[in-house]
């Protein structure tokens, strides 16, 4: 969002002060968290990140179970939008059957589906009931992105090529594989290359990955990458723009105790590395056209949102039926939305 980009986080939070403070934090830099719940009766998701000798980060997590329902009205997303999706949270069974309608929209959709693997190593024992759900995630993916210890955690197996060609390329032809400061390994629709990390005095890890992914959509909107485009192979030069600003992002984070860019950063890599203007594609509606580029961000933590009640059918019969997950798309004007306080 600090980029310039139209965002969405989907999440929920708890009704408390960290809760406050995170929407708080959304609204101030213009991310859209219309569907960030505030729950009654828990207490907002945390983590704790300790530093080792090296900068690296080992993490706490402390979260309310009880919250996992993930109920939402499904998002407008048009073609070429970019989901992100990642983490435990996209594997979890208490949240898979809503995140699969999602999935299933962008899907139809052709959204890019960009999945970031981590795999924490304190999950590890669960691998082999979490397996369904991960190898699920690959082929939703068109894009799959990993590290070295995330592959390592799920498969034991710790060369790119192998990871690749036995674990990744069935589902995803498209796969960028981080080693820290080894660099990064992207495989392509008959492409691969490795990349340089940056030399870098590194302060702290915390916000790498995340940054890296911020990275890498700017850098497929800069270089005007489209599904189609990563469904037949994109060229080497795009992924030079896509893996340079994942690199440029997620070194500079690296730098810094605070694990996002700063504004005036932002600002002037923007101007640096502009988007293309925007083409605009036709709707289904021949007097409605709509910009060929939106942004939504999936949530790392839980969905929740809103429930749909249909006022009166299309015969003018009132009656109140309770909807799930209806596409907002769909919407006409018999449809009311309010919070569901259950």
């Amino acid at each position: 969002s600090r980029l310039g980009m139209n965002t969405e986080f989907i999440s929920e939070v708890g009704r408390d002060r960290l809760g406050k403070q995170i929407k708080d934090f959304l609204a101030e830099n213009n991310v859209k968290s219309e569907n960030v719940y505030d729950y009654d009766g828990g207490k907002t998701a945390l983590s704790l990140a300790f530093l080792d000798e090296n900068m690296n980060a080992d993490y706490l997590f402390y979260k309310n179970d009880a919250a996992q329902k993930l109920d939402y009205v499904m998002p407008k997303i048009e073609e070429n939008d970019i989901i992100v999706i990642g983490s435990f949270f996209s594997i979890n069974d208490a949240l898979r059957e809503n995140l699969t309608y999602l999935l299933d929209e962008a899907k139809r959709k052709k959204a890019i589906i960009y999945y970031d693997v981590n795999f924490r190593k304190n999950r590890k024992s669960q691998v082999r009931f979490l397996m369904p759900n991960i190898l699920d995630n690959f082929d939703y993916a068109t894009i799959v992105k990993g590290s070295d210890e995330d592959f390592d955690n799920i498969f034991s197996e710790n060369d790119p090529d192998l990871t690749y060609k036995e674990h990744i390329e069935f589902y995803s032809k498209n796969f960028i594989y981080t080693q820290g400061s080894d660099g990064v390994t992207v495989y392509g629709k008959g492409f691969k290359k490795h990349y340089d990390a940056k030399k870098i005095e590194v302060v702290s890890t915390v916000g790498a990955g995340d940054n890296f992914n911020a990275g890498v959509v700017y850098g497929l909107l800069v270089a005007g990458v489209t599904f189609e485009d990563l469904k037949n192979g994109i060229s080497e030069d795009k992924w030079d723009i896509v893996v340079k600003s994942a690199i440029d992002f997620s070194s500079l984070v690296c730098t810094t105790l605070d694990n996002y860019a700063p504004k005036d950063f932002c600002e002037e890599y923007s101007r640096q590395n502009p988007i293309p203007a925007e083409e605009e594609v036709k709707s289904n509606d021949p007097y409605i056209w709509v910009p060929a580029k939106q942004l939504l961000i999936g949530a790392a933590f839980y969905f929740h949102g809103y429930q749909g009640f249909c006022r009166e059918d299309p015969f003018g019969k009132p009656y109140e039926k309770k909807i799930r997950n209806f596409p907002a798309d769909r919407l006409d004007e018999t449809w009311q939305w309010h919070w569901d306080e259950e």
